[in-house]
């Protein structure tokens, strides 16, 4: 599936919150966040509905099914989904391991994944990698953690946010 995502402007930054394993909650220092921005990713194990639904309240979400998501309201969510937000491309997988194309082949710019509830931004092949963390429980003495990915044309930015 393809979203568009821009804010109306080029010459306007569009930023973009990204979370990932909630765990069926949002934190309150990470909503205060969320609220600041043009748009959610979500990277998977939300754990509950009424974790994304709250975020649809916020803005406009993008979600992924992550290994925790079970249940009849998780058909919903796909496996993996990728956005167009300015000229940057998004593609969205909850297990980094699990992405079965070539982000460079594929012309992505950015890839976003959670699952190891530690923050991570790698670059490769002209391709970013970001994992922003747990927002509620993080692991190996990494403090809560998301990010906040500002696009301007065809080039993002990556700001880490701790909780």
């Amino acid at each position: 599936m393809k979203h568009a995502a821009t804010d109306g402007r080029q010459d306007r930054p569009t930023r973009i919150g990204v979370i990932s394993d909630t765990h069926g909650q949002v934190p309150a220092p990470a909503l205060g966040v969320l609220e600041e921005v043009s748009m959610i990713i979500h990277a998977g194990d939300l754990d509950t509905p009424e974790v994304l639904d709250h975020l649809r309240r916020i803005g406009p979400t993008v979600a992924v099914r992550g290994n925790m998501d079970r249940g009849a309201w998780t058909e919903r969510l796909p496996v993996a989904d990728t956005i167009d937000v300015g000229d940057v491309r998004i593609h969205i997988r909850h297990i980094l391991a699990d992405i079965d194309l070539d982000p460079a082949a594929a012309d992505i710019h950015l890839v976003v994944s959670g699952h190891t509830h530690r923050f991570e931004e790698i670059r490769k092949n002209g391709v970013i990698y970001l994992n922003p963390g747990s927002a509620r429980l993080p692991r190996a003495g990494s403090p809560a953690s998301m990010a906040v990915v500002i696009v301007r044309g065809n080039r993002a930015q990556i700001e880490r946010v701790d909780l």
